[in-house]
């Protein structure tokens, strides 16, 4: 990414904590060397620097694991925002309505990041939990957040991405995503039938802050054999969720939640 006031030293910083926090106790400064090509120097350095800092913590054979104050600040984050805690209270009376399990989910580039599930009584295993991260283009809950871009920044965003098929219906290119983004910018809800698990259907609904802009989404996810019966009604529901949690955060609405409201698929 080249940006007029871009941070190189940033940036690098940023590779190293993602590197640490997916292989926590298990890199040392030579194996974060390879994965981020960043030279020996220049790694040294920043390792010590966020050593320093609190940003990491080297134990047992000079590996490397996040540190305490990264902690402090994610507690801040969520603190400041209270979206889990509000998703876990209003999610209880849709996974009941449903018995469905519900995921909350915010996009980070052409990526979803699972925050929270709220399970259902069913015996559905989930591959994608808290913490986890998935393709946008293969998940309903990432598709109807790709919604908030137009077509020139979907074609910057997936510029590199290579399109990896999770299930047989995982779209396979832009030129098949694009289409669906705009449909699903219309109808203000997404789907998913065995394009991100085979056997496995998602219907989700965004969630707006103050701004109006789409800062995450909820997504109930149902077998395959219970699509048919519950599509409609989970619909209706991911989208009443969606919409009380946005006014939680202060978002005023308009005219897409009286269409996902009253939608049939």
């Amino acid at each position: 990414m080249q940006e007029k006031y871009w941070v190189p030293a940033l940036e690098r910083s940023d590779l190293i904590l993602r590197q640490i926090s997916q292989n926590p106790n298990s890199l040392r400064l030579i194996d974060l060397v390879e994965a981020t090509s960043i030279n020996k120097s220049s790694m040294f350095s920043l390792l010590n620097t966020m050593e320093k800092l609190g940003w990491v913590v080297k134990g047992k054979g000079d590996t490397y694991r996040l540190g305490p104050s990264l902690g402090s600040v994610s507690a801040a984050y969520f603190k400041q925002f209270n979206i889990l805690e509000s998703f876990f209270i209003e999610s209880e009376e849709s996974v009941k309505k449903i018995e469905e399990p519900i995921q909350l989910g915010i996009l980070e580039g052409y990526e979803v990041i699972y925050l929270a599930r709220k399970d259902a009584t069913t015996k559905i295993r989930l591959a994608t939990d808290p913490g986890s991260r998935f393709p946008s283009y293969a998940s309903a809950i990432g598709k109807v957040q790709l919604t908030k871009y137009n077509h020139d920044e979907l074609n910057t965003l997936f510029k590199d991405v290579k399109f990896e098929k999770k299930a047989p219906n995982t779209i396979k290119n832009l030129n098949t995503l694009i289409p669906k983004i705009d449909e699903y910018r219309e109808n203000g809800f997404a789907t998913e039938i065995q394009e991100g698990a085979v056997g496995f259907c998602c219907v989700a609904s965004p969630i707006y802050n103050h701004e109006g802009d789409i800062m995450a989404a909820v997504s109930f996810t149902m077998l395959e054999v219970d699509w048919e019966v519950k599509k409609d009604s989970a619909t209706k529901e991911i989208g009443r969720l969606a919409k009380s949690l946005s006014a939680l955060a202060g978002y005023i609405g308009d005219r897409k939640d009286d269409l996902i409201e009253n939608r049939t698929l």
